[in-house]
């Protein structure tokens, strides 16, 4: 269990959180700049000094304001990446590796210089030095560094902010890699929600120094405080399915969601496999009943659960697919009346699996 309570007042800012999840997972910390996502993890570092805090990794306390206790940050065993990767430019990628290695203070690492070269891809990168390196790589060998220190917790604070849509494409994989084959907790920070999206296992999302909601994506993903972050066409459901079938030849898996399928372009698809995927709200067509002789691949049946008025004339029509799975559809005042829609009444949900291409990802079973 991670569990994080902090209190801290500067000037005109007020920082006060409380988290409290298991362990190992990925946490994100999601908000407009400046809502404080960087004055907590450095309090979780004890970088900086808070007014009151307890922060605990398991059954190791690291700070507890309340009695007294304040373990230095050169022993808290925490692993920081920062946005630039902070590689010393005279030392080359195994150097620098190496210096990790050199400040792990445990007696048994429980991850060593070839898993860490591997996990990351470095092995062709060893003997460069930081400004042979692209953005991505020196993220990669920041990334590298700070696990060799054998930390109990990793500290990431937008390691992708700095990179360019190309970069960013190329750390994410190493990220859902250390995510999935490592049993760290991390705490991820970050204003972008497409990285959440693929990494998050719990959401807290701040604002103004507190916390305006937080749980599991899938809960978090419909929350207004995330809709007045993300905005109204990347606000969609959050949902984790299987993969229950592929065709090769066309690339489309079969993904059950909830009591339904729906199918995606995920090439190289294993049955079985675990993935997330975003529904956006924008994409999703309500029917009162099934439709034939339309394009439209994937037909979900469901019932509606909840439905919101926006002030701009829509609404927000929530539906339960089976298994509690819910998705959420943005439609006009007009189209709703005109449906008859209320609540428990029957639904068909239709998305075109064009829409859902690149809103599918591979996750690891939990």
């Amino acid at each position: 269990m991670l569990r994080i309570a902090v209190r801290k007042r500067r000037a005109d800012f007020a920082l006060d959180v409380s988290i409290e999840v298991p362990t190992p997972g990925t946490i994100a910390l999601f908000g407009r700049s400046g809502c404080g996502k960087t004055t907590l993890v450095n309090c979780i570092a004890g970088l900086l000094q808070a007014d009151r805090a307890f922060v605990a990794i398991d059954d190791v306390v690291l700070e507890d304001t309340g009695a007294n206790v304040r373990v230095p940050v050169e022993q808290r065993r925490i692993g920081y990446v920062f946005q630039d990767a902070r590689l010393f430019p005279h030392m080359t990628v195994m150097a620098n590796l190496r210096y990790g290695e050199r400040r792990a203070r445990i007696a048994q690492p429980f991850v060593d210089f070839d898993h860490v070269v591997a996990l990351l891809g470095l092995r062709e990168l060893l003997n460069r030095r930081p400004h042979e390196l692209s953005g991505g790589e020196k993220q990669r060998v920041a990334l590298g560094r700070a696990l060799l220190s054998q930390p109990r917790l990793m500290l990431l604070d937008e390691p992708l902010a700095a990179l360019d849509a190309p970069r960013r494409e190329e750390v994410l994989p190493y990220l859902e890699r250390l995510r999935d084959e490592l049993q760290i907790p991390i705490v991820y920070v970050s204003h972008q929600f497409e990285e959440v999206l693929r990494l998050a296992t719990h959401v807290v999302v701040m604002d103004r120094g507190a916390i305006a909601t937080q749980g599991p994506i899938e809960t978090v993903s419909r929350h207004s405080a995330l809709r007045a972050i993300v905005g109204d066409e990347a606000m969609g459901a959050v949902l984790n399915g299987v993969i229950a079938s592929c065709d090769p030849s066309t690339g489309l898996a079969a993904v059950q969601i909830g009591a339904g399928i729906v199918h995606t372009h995920l090439p190289d698809a294993v049955p079985g496999a675990h993935v997330r995927v975003q529904l956006l709200a924008r994409d999703l067509i309500l029917a009162t009943h099934a439709v034939d002789g339309v394009s439209v691949r994937n037909m979900i049946a469901g019932t509606i659960v909840r439905i919101e008025t926006e002030e701009r004339g829509t609404e927000l029509v929530e539906v339960d697919i089976g298994n509690g799975a819910i998705v959420v559809a943005r439609l006009t005042r007009a189209a709703s009346v005109a449906l008859g829609l209320r609540l428990q009444m029957p639904i068909w949900v239709l998305v075109k699996a064009v829409s859902i291409q690149g809103h599918a990802f591979r996750v690891r079973a939990t």
